[in-house]
C-alpha cells in the first residue's frame, strides 16, 4: 500500500471522553481521483474523510484519525447519532451510480484490506460496526453499493458477513424489529413504508446485491435474520 500525506482542513475535535469503535466505507462518486481529492480538501466544501484510496490502490491520509472528519452527515446506527465523532471515514476513488457506477478494482481492496487491518489493530471496531455509508444514512447515499466486496472484507477479517441460515421474519413488524436490532434506522410502523423500503434497500445493497428493489422477499427475510442473529450473538459476546 502507497500512503500519502495531503492534509484536508475540514475536520474538528472529537469529544471529550468518546472512542473510535465504527469504520465507515464511502465512494467518492465524482468523476476522477483529482476532482474528488480536491474536493475532500476544499474548505468550501465542508466534506472530508479520513483515507481515500484510488482505483490503483494509493492510498491518501487526509485527516489524523484523532480528529472527526465530516464524512458521514446526518447518520444512524445501534444508537449512535453523531456517527462522525465515532468513526474513521475511509472514501474509496469509483464514479458511483451517478457517473458509471463499476466494481472496485483488486489494487484498491488490497489496499483497503491493508489499511482496514491496521485500523482494527489501533481502534476497538466490532465486526457490526463496519458498515458502508448507505447503512447508516439509507435515505441519502447509496454508497459503496451493490458492487462493493463485502464477503472479501469478512473473510480478512473485516466486518460481518453471516453464513449460516436463519427462518425469514413472518411479517413486516418483525422484519422492522430485525432491522433495528442490527443497527439500521427504521420506523416501527408495522408497514412497508416508503422509508422501510428505504432502510430494506440499503441492507440489500449490503448483504443482498443481487436484489436492490427494497421488496421483502424470502431469500431477503433469511439474510436479515442470519445477520440479525449473528449480530445480536456478537453484542451477547461482547457483553459477557
Amino acid at each position: 500500500m502507497i500512503l500519502r500525506e495531503r492534509a484536508s482542513p475540514n475536520h474538528d475535535a472529537r469529544p471529550e471522553g468518546g472512542r473510535i469503535d465504527m469504520l465507515v466505507l464511502h465512494y467518492t462518486g465524482m468523476k476522477t481521483a483529482a476532482e474528488a481529492i480536491d474536493r475532500l480538501c476544499d474548505p468550501a466544501a465542508k466534506v472530508s474523510a479520513h483515507y481515500a484510496i484510488e482505483e490503483d490502490g494509493t492510498t491518501w491520509r487526509l485527516v489524523e484519525e484523532s480528529r472527526r472528519a465530516w464524512h458521514a452527515g446526518v447518520s444512524f446506527w445501534q444508537g449512535t447519532r453523531h456517527v462522525n465523532a465515532a468513526s474513521i471515514g475511509i472514501e474509496l476513488v469509483n464514479p458511483g451510480h451517478e457517473w458509471g457506477y463499476r466494481a472496485f478494482p483488486e489494487a484498491q481492496m488490497a489496499s483497503l484490506e491493508t489499511l482496514c487491518g491496521a485500523l482494527l489493530q489501533r481502534h476497538p471496531i466490532p465486526a457490526d460496526r463496519v458498515v458502508g455509508h448507505s447503512d447508516v444514512a439509507p435515505l441519502r447515499k447509496q454508497d459503496p453499493g451493490e458492487l462493493f466486496d463485502w464477503p472479501r472484507l469478512a473473510r480478512a477479517g473485516i466486518g460481518l458477513w453471516p453464513t449460516q441460515p436463519a427462518p425469514p421474519p413472518t411479517s413486516v413488524p418483525a422484519a422492522q424489529a430485525m432491522l433495528d436490532a442490527i443497527g439500521y434506522g427504521v420506523p416501527s410502523s408495522g408497514l412497508l413504508d416508503d422509508e422501510t423500503r428505504a432502510v430494506i434497500i440499503a441492507f440489500q445493497r449490503r448483504f443482498r446485491a443481487a436484489r436492490v428493489e427494497g421488496a421483502l422477499d424470502e431469500e431477503t427475510g433469511a439474510r436479515l435474520a442470519a445477520v440479525e442473529r449473528a449480530v445480536s450473538a456478537l453484542r451477547a459476546r461482547r457483553q459477557s
